[in-house]
């Protein structure tokens, strides 16, 4: 007996009902999962041995992430502009012990360099499994005072860079099927701020890029790669000096070794998001679903207006 194949419309229909099913079922499961893990705590990873590449970490956040990998038995490549500032990162590390720590001095924001001294760590130290791109710099300027030149070096550094410094180290990666891109982004690369506007696009541009090529990878079934994308409020580094929070309770003014910790934490327990501190993830939810008259309203209550009227910032910017 022959039997008729469904029509496309009735076939279609029942895919979609099936499909549904399947995706209603595995939100549960997964909703169900983190639940789970916000009383037991996630196992974290073993780095040891792992190549750890921070760009900026003459100073900073990046100084005190390298100190923090330093304690886990990693090989630290340590990339800043700024030479004296590497030696002393460099000098703090080999105190805990450390002694495959390699300094490099690189332009993050000059593409040619950014390869040119890639190629060299591979030469030298071998494939990076962990990259963090943490430099980053601030005008602090209002969009038209702001010079053509600083905008472009905002641009420059914190988002090109990154593409320039997946490019040379992620193949390998790929090829491995194992390692770690962290993205030390900011909340202002999900909410904008006033007098903030070549910041926010840069930090804007970091967040879609890392999110996309963590998307990409898990297409393509290396699910060995994993992602971090940070970010974190205002942080005591001397980059945003002078600026204040409105409401110290729910928005403080981040401690730079509080920050370091919890990156390396979300890094150790595969963590995607981290924002920081926590109140940011009520704001950054609340901002995509209120209507706009409430959205800039809530902006307004939460100071994001006028977070930079008191910047003073420091004479070097570079994070």
């Amino acid at each position: 007996m022959h039997l008729e194949a469904p029509p496309p419309f009735l076939k279609s229909t029942m895919n979609f009902i099936l499909e549904t099913l399947k995706v209603l079922g595995l939100v549960l499961w997964y909703s169900l999962e983190s639940f789970v893990f916000c009383f037991i705590p996630t196992k974290k990873k073993n780095v040891a041995g792992e190549v750890v590449l921070i760009t900026g970490s003459g100073s900073g956040i990046g100084r005190l992430m390298a100190l923090e990998f330093a304690d886990l038995g990693t090989v630290l490549v340590l990339w800043d502009i700024n030479q004296e500032g590497l030696k002393e990162t460099a000098r703090l590390v080999k105190e805990k012990g450390v002694t495959r720590v390699h300094c490099y001095v690189c332009d993050c924001s000059d593409k040619a360099e950014v390869y040119s001294v890639a190629d060299q760590v591979k030469r030298e130290v071998g494939d990076v499994s962990i990259l963090v791109n943490n430099a980053g710099i601030v005008t602090g300027k209002k969009f038209m005072d702001a010079p053509d030149s600083l905008i472009e070096k905002s641009m420059e550094v914190n988002t090109m860079a990154h593409f320039w410094t997946y490019k040379a180290f992620l193949p390998a990666m790929i090829a491995n099927n194992h390692g770690h891109l962290v993205c030390i982004a900011s909340s202002a690369g999900l909410i904008g701020v006033n007098g903030l506007a070549d910041y926010c696009a840069s930090k804007f541009g970091a967040v879609g890029f890392a999110e996309s090529i963590s998307l990409e990878l898990i297409a393509t079934g290396k699910d060995g790669i994993k992602t971090t994308i940070v970010c974190p409020y205002f942080i005591n580094t001397g980059m945003f000096d002078g600026c204040q929070t409105k409401w110290p309770r729910l928005l403080p003014i981040l401690e730079p070794t509080y920050v370091a910790k919890k990156i390396i934490r979300a890094v150790l327990t595969d963590q995607v998001f981290l924002l920081l501190p926590r109140s940011m993830y009520l704001i950054a939810g609340l901002k995509n679903i209120l209507p706009t008259k409430q959205g800039v309203l809530l902006g307004q209550y939460l100071g994001a207006f006028s977070l930079m009227d008191t910047f003073r910032g420091h004479n070097k910017k570079v994070q």
